[in-house]
């Protein structure tokens, strides 16, 4: 079975995502969008590699391993009450570090990555599994969450492009949006949720998007809730 899945971000009025490009400047609050995450019930949270980049501590590990390492989960903290789910397909992190704020870390690789990265891993102990062979597969992903670390609950908090990929595979059951009070103004800036970059993309596989909640926060923002009915 597969985890409930919400996606969980911040964005301006015109629906981007980064926060030192909006006007007025200062006027998101870090320390609002995670007392939403804990109201929504905290617990394990998914991000892509670019996010994922920003909690690593170091630049890059030997790229000479000490044995051939067996393509199979590694999981050092099996039990933990929650866990931050990073996607590295290429394994490009050097995390220098095993957890992010208390939560172990557990990378999702494919099996083209190197032994070198996976020794670097264990050294640090990051826990890793893995979802394809050469690219990952957001259905693959989220049944391996499930049968490997029990996870029956993410947040999606990933940037536009792993948004919009898990929105396309028909894999986000809720939207929590946090709308602030800022616009970002330029063209091509990242959305919460960003297009495939096909010509003419296919119609999103939803049949419909209901209003579960609004509260108006301090500051102007307003906390939006949605539930997503898959086609």
């Amino acid at each position: 079975m597969k985890p409930h899945i919400i996606c969980h971000m911040a964005s301006s009025i015109d629906g981007k995502i980064l926060p030192e490009r909006w006007t007025p400047s200062g006027v998101h609050s870090h320390n609002m969008y995670e007392e939403l995450h804990g109201r929504l019930g905290g617990g394990s949270w998914l991000v892509g590699r670019i996010t994922g980049q920003e909690f690593a501590k170091a630049k890059a590990y030997p790229d000479r391993p000490k044995a051939k390492l067996p393509r199979e989960a590694w999981l050092p903290n099996a039990d933990a009450e929650a866990y931050g789910v990073v996607l590295d397909a290429q394994g490009k992190i050097a995390w220098g570090r095993s957890d992010v704020g208390g939560d172990p870390i557990v990378v999702v690789l494919t099996k083209a990555v190197s032994d070198a990265h996976l020794a670097g891993l264990r050294e640090d102990g990051v826990g890793y599994v893995f979802a394809g062979e050469t690219d990952l597969d957001p259905h693959e992903v989220v049944a391996i969450l499930a049968a490997e670390l029990g996870i029956d609950r993410l947040l999606l908090e990933g940037g536009g492009h792993l948004n919009g990929g898990f929105l396309r595979a028909g894999l986000v059951d809720e939207i929590s949006l946090m709308l602030v009070p800022a616009i970002d103004g330029a063209s091509g800036a990242p959305a919460v949720f960003d297009g495939s970059g096909a010509s003419e993309p296919a119609r999103l596989p939803i049949d419909d998007l209901a209003l579960m909640s609004h509260e108006v926060m301090d500051g102007g923002i307003v906390w939006l809730r949605y539930r997503v009915t898959a086609a």
